[in-house]
């Protein structure tokens, strides 16, 4: 008996879709401003139709709160162009999900449209038209990451009638890909018995009179009769058919597959045409570019570094044997695990690369992570452990905890690598990887600096040579040479002009008097502090004649050479926090004085350009792993008893950000920073504070200070300690009396830490034979020197996991916020400050200026360079300037042999006593075991 079938009121139910998006989108705000939904169109051409189906779509996304991006092309447009559009919309991380609007141009076929559309990524394609989508559609044995809009609409309107899809039968009328076929595997998966028919099927009436269930999409108007379904079938409509008709104004109306009329006395629910299907089909692109949204959301959120297992000996092999027995993960296999885009990384070689500084831009709304600076003791020859610490504990943090977790430490010179210290990669199963590329060449970075740095010396020295050798007006003419007949000033000499109060812009306007104060530096030679540099232990070249070839005629002076490192052009590279900075950073360092009484700077010599070109890629931070497969960023390599001792703002920045939080997070996703600061406490952690942190505008959370009790018998009094004489009993036995002792010294970097308001953490780096009360002397030792914590860790025989203690203390130590400050007030005397740092930090009685450190720091003061941080270069095997003096020296006086400048880099670094900007070779260096493999080609002997 026929029946009056109930209308499914797809306006309803889609407005119901779109409510349900909006509230969902306004929840997920709340908690997270920045979670922003964007829907991209591509539009080949202006076709009419399509026009109208975009402005629906992007009314839509308005309305729920989807950011809308429309991008048009040409009709004529290549496949390969929409592809490469497709693609950027790919890597587009604003972007949720992307539609191609069909057709595009006449000119493309159904290749070309399949070409397209597959070329959006499966986890954008909110169409549900990929191919990975589709696929899964029809296995039962996966499911899509979508499914396509208008079969989707269809289920969520069959579920509104409240009638059981399982068990059903239904019969499904089209083929296509679009609607169709999704349909009819979708009620597949409901567990509906489906036929499937289309133009070519026989007794298709008999055939729908069978079904509980009909869904027409075979674009035929008004095809199905009434008289075909089976009483109480349920009728989808998902037809869309223009047939004339005079009543409207245009002549036609839209029907459906369906005889309306007929069917709706049968079924017992219908969907009207319009309003049943249609408004659907956009609902369900909402929702599916929603789920797009939360599913990268998610994803960003959830990026976790997989760790690389460690296959642990009892008996620790060497370094490098540890290294090569672990194959790392591809660079870009890491940045992808912590966040780096494929279009910020720059590959050197499988397991290193540089980090484009743009990243700083993208993650500039994030909060930063916990900031640690990895410090020691006063250093001994027994060695600390402080490198391996630092790796030893990201390890624990990144692969143990599932913290973000972020090493940043300075790259190795040649110097130490090839003398006696040895690398600085860690050691034992806390290590970068591959160690030989970490302590050789790595990404040219101290090369760079090489270059640029003696560049700067060759065109001092040919500046002078000039000078001395021409007249005023044959070195004007030089300097500014008349090209087809017109003279101009280059863009430095215009800054020089603007320096010397000469406001001209024209080379013929000048004075003789301002031709000669621009053209001639008139440099003073006895106050040149600007030294060539090589990275390596050259002791030969402290002090060395130039100028000795007769084309110098007789222009020679007394110089010398310092290590790469020394630079203060590294310096620069540490300090700077873009690539405008460093511009203006290597411009301005002074390499002499005039006979005026002037500094001169390298824009002076015209040279600060060409030293940034030098330097342009040297500034972006270099990423490797550690042994656990943790982040590493390797970047810039200042000693610390020569210069300021740190790894590079830059490398901190990024990983600050990387480590960070959003808004809405909870503090249990806050990340660590550790970032290493060189040799003791009084030295790189000193000048990270005081130097690094000024400059940064940085806060650091908390400080590590890494101890042995070997080295801490040492400072107690223990013997002298001679490489390759077997160590005295003092180190491999039990004495309490002797460490305790010693412990003063490490009490002594615990206040020191605490005057800049720092949380302190103690690392006690365990030796095969420390005692367990030895051991336990130092932590009390430690806590009652005012450590907030003391840890023992054994990272170097058990990798991360000997680390997990300490990992979890710096956690608990590092909540809340920090109570960091500075030593000494910027405005002080140059003077003033010095004292202040040996009085405070070494505890000494004072200080003693030589005439000439005197007479440097009045020129400086003169010069306006009197409010610069002071960087101390000093023994680090001392808080004294003596390194015979150990544990924790008093009764002394600081001698301060010189002050010089480094105006670029930003501080002022008096030398204390003897000390050397060039280290030497010892007897006995450590190139001796350094070779390779003639088979493999791999390092051998390299620690």
């Amino acid at each position: 008996m026929a029946t009056n079938a109930k209308v499914i009121d797809g306006t309803a139910i889609a407005k119901s879709i779109r409510d349900e998006v909006a509230g969902r989108i306004k929840t997920l705000q709340s908690q997270y401003p920045r979670f922003k939904p964007q829907l991209a169109i591509i539009q080949a051409g202006a076709r009419p139709d399509s026009s109208v189906y975009v402005r629906m779509k992007a009314k839509a996304a308005e309305e729920v709160g989807i950011h809308f991006k429309h991008v048009q092309v040409p009709e004529e447009a290549e496949v390969s162009d929409i592809v490469d559009i497709v693609q950027k919309l790919n890597d587009d991380e604003t972007i949720s999900g992307i539609l191609v609007q069909l057709p595009l141009g006449s000119h493309v076929g159904a290749d070309g449209e399949r070409t397209v559309t597959e070329a959006v990524s499966p986890e954008k394609d909110v169409d549900g038209f990929h191919a990975y989508n589709i696929g899964h559609l029809s296995s039962r044995a996966s499911d899509p990451l979508f499914t396509p809009c208008t079969p989707t609409g269809v289920i969520r309107l069959l579920d509104s009638t409240g009638v059981s899809i399982a068990g059903s039968r239904a019969v499904v009328l089209g083929r296509s890909d679009i609607v169709g076929s999704p349909v009819a595997a979708m009620l597949r998966h409901r567990d509906a018995t489906v036929t499937q028919c289309h133009s070519r099927t026989q007794n298709l009436p008999e055939i729908v009179k069978q079904a509980d269930i009909v869904v027409s999409a075979i674009g035929k108007p008004q095809f199905v009769q009434g008289s075909w379904l089976k009483s109480g079938a349920i009728v989808i409509d998902v037809g869309t058919n223009y047939i004339p008709d005079a009543t409207k104004k245009s002549g036609q109306r839209l029907v459906g597959d369906v005889d309306y009329d007929s069917a709706a006395a049968v079924a017992s629910h219908i969907t009207p045409v319009p309003g049943g299907v249609g408004p659907m089909t956009v609902a369900v692109l909402m929702s599916n570019t929603l789920r797009a949204a939360e599913r990268l959301w998610g994803q960003q959120r959830d990026l976790r570094v997989k760790p690389l297992k460690l296959n642990i000996l009892e008996k620790v092999p060497s370094d490098i044997e540890i290294s090569e027995a672990q194959t790392p993960k591809p660079v870009a296999a890491l940045a992808h695990e912590i966040g780096i885009r494929a279009n910020e990384l720059e590959s050197y070689g499988k397991y290193k690369a540089k980090v484009e500084l743009s990243i700083l831009d993208r993650l500039a709304h994030r909060q930063d992570g916990k900031y640690i600076v990895i410090s020691g003791i006063t250093p001994t020859p027994l060695g600390e452990g402080k490198s391996t610490t630092t790796i030893g504990l990201a390890q624990a943090l990144g692969a143990h905890l599932g913290r973000p977790a972020f090493a940043c430490v300075r790259q190795p010179s040649q110097g130490p690598t090839f003398g006696i210290k040895g690398g600085a990669a860690g050691g034992g199963y806390s290590q970068v990887i591959p160690m030989d590329e970490f302590n050789l060449h790595l990404t040219g970075d101290i090369h760079a600096v090489t270059a640029a740095n003696n560049l700067l010396a060759a065109a001092l020295d040919a500046r002078m040579f000039h000078e001395a050798t021409q007249s005023d007006k044959a070195l004007y003419s030089r300097l500014v040479p008349a090209k087809k007949g017109k003279r101009e000033f280059a863009p430095l000499m215009l800054k020089r002009l603007k320096k010397l109060g000469i406001d001209k812009t024209k080379p013929d306007d000048l004075t003789p008097e301002e031709i000669n104060r621009f053209a001639r530096l008139d440099v003073d030679p006895e106050t040149i502090t600007w030294n060539r540099v090589v990275d390596v232990n050259d002791r030969h070249l402290r002090k060395i004649t130039i100028g000795q070839n007769p084309t110098e005629q007789g222009h020679s002076r007394v110089t010398g050479f310092d290590i790469s490192v020394a630079s203060e052009c590294m310096a620069v590279l540490a300090l700077t926090t873009d690539l405008a900075d460093m511009r203006e950073r290597l411009g301005a360092m002074v390499v002499a004085t005039s006979k005026r009484g002037e500094p001169i700077t390298a824009d002076d010599l015209g040279v600060g350009g060409a030293l940034a070109v030098l330097m342009k890629d040297a500034i972006k931070p270099n990423l490797m792993q550690t042994l656990e497969g943790t982040p590493v960023f390797v970047h810039a390599g200042p000693f610390a008893n020569i210069a300021h001792g740190n790894s590079s703002i830059l490398a901190d920045r990024v990983a600050l950000k990387l480590a960070g939080t959003e808004e809405g997070d909870s503090s249990d996703r806050v990340g660590y920073v550790l970032t290493e600061g060189g040799f003791g406490a009084d030295m790189g952690m000193e000048k990270f504070c005081n130097i690094k942190c000024r400059v940064s505008g940085l806060k650091p959370d908390a400080t590590i200070i890494v101890a042995t009790t070997r080295a801490l018998k040492m400072h107690g009094g223990g013997p002298d300690v001679t490489p390759g004489k077997p160590l005295s009993d003092t180190y491999t036995k039990e004495d309490l009396v002797t460490l305790k002792e010693g412990t003063k010294n490490l009490a002594k970097h615990i206040q020191n830490a605490r005057k800049f308001g720092l949380k302190v953490i103690v690392a006690i780096n365990q030796f095969a034979s420390d005692t367990s009360a030895e051991l336990e002397l130092v932590r009390q030792e430690s806590l009652a020197a005012g450590a907030d914590a003391a840890v023992v860790s054994n990272h170097w025989a058990k990798g991360g996991a000997g680390a997990r203690d300490l990992a979890e203390a710096v956690i608990a130590t590092c909540e809340g916020e920090s109570n960091f400050k500075f030593l000494y007030d910027l405005d002080l005397p140059i003077e003033k400050k010095i004292e202040i740092i040996s009085k405070e930090i070494y505890g000494a009685d004072g200080i003693e200026l030589s005439e000439l450190a005197q007479k440097q720091v009045e020129t400086y003061t003169r010069q306006g360079y009197g409010n610069l941080p002071i960087c101390m270069a000093k023994t680090q095997y001392s808080f004294s300037h003596d390194p015979k003096l150990k544990g924790v020296p008093t009764g002394f006086t600081i001698p301060i042999r010189a002050v010089r400048l480094s105006a670029g880099a930003g501080f002022l670094y008096p030398i204390l006593g003897d000390m050397q900007t060039m280290p030497g070779l010892g007897t006995r260096p450590g190139f001796w075991e350094v070779g390779l493999d003639p088979e493999t080609g791999r390092v051998v002997g390299l620690f």
